[in-house]
């Protein structure tokens, strides 16, 4: 897989531009991709809303963030809806590598957070799907960014960076 020339972030949603100023740092600095806000932001997705999870479906988010990549780039959509896949009760985010597409929400982040752990948790959520965009797997070391965490108690153990295996990974994959 060819490493990422750009990473794009897309508003889904109305995120404040300071929160997804912050995001950019952790993404350029541990993965070495170059992060752009785009100036196009998509509505709240309404047409990916289940009536009867109350939550909005990822993928179908996903497929509409897809056509923004630019060639050689990446697309990271940051929402404020609750996220879900058929086979989890709700996710923080979720990656296509193939379509060099992510998703996060800030929904589920919110939980329990001032405005600091809300940007902190954002950071870590935003640098973990970047992640799986240039290639990195999930890691099984709880302080790895690439840890999958699922619940809020797991992401605030994360640290806000790779663990020495992820990083080795990450320089065979942009060799």
């Amino acid at each position: 897989m060819p490493s990422l020339k750009v990473l794009q972030l897309v508003s889904v949603g109305d995120i404040p531009g300071p929160l997804l100023r912050e995001l950019e740092g952790p993404i350029t600095t541990h993965l070495g991709v170059p992060v752009t806000i785009a100036k196009l932001a998509l509505t709240t997705p309404a047409y990916a809303f289940n009536k009867d999870r109350q939550q909005y479906h990822c993928n179908a988010i996903l497929r509409r963030l897809a056509p923004l990549a630019e060639p050689g780039g990446g697309v990271l959509g940051i929402t404020d809806v609750d996220l879900f896949v058929p086979d989890a009760p709700h996710v923080f985010g979720e990656a296509d590598r193939e379509s060099r597409t992510a998703l996060m929400s800030l929904f589920r982040l919110r939980t329990g957070a001032d405005m600091e752990m809300l940007r902190r948790r954002a950071q870590l959520e935003a640098l973990h799907q970047a992640g799986h965009l240039v290639g990195l797997s999930y890691c099984e070391d709880s302080r790895c960014a690439m840890f999958l965490a699922q619940t809020t108690q797991e992401l605030d153990r994360k640290g806000p960076s790779l663990c020495n295996l992820c990083r080795n990974e990450l320089v065979k994959l942009q060799r």
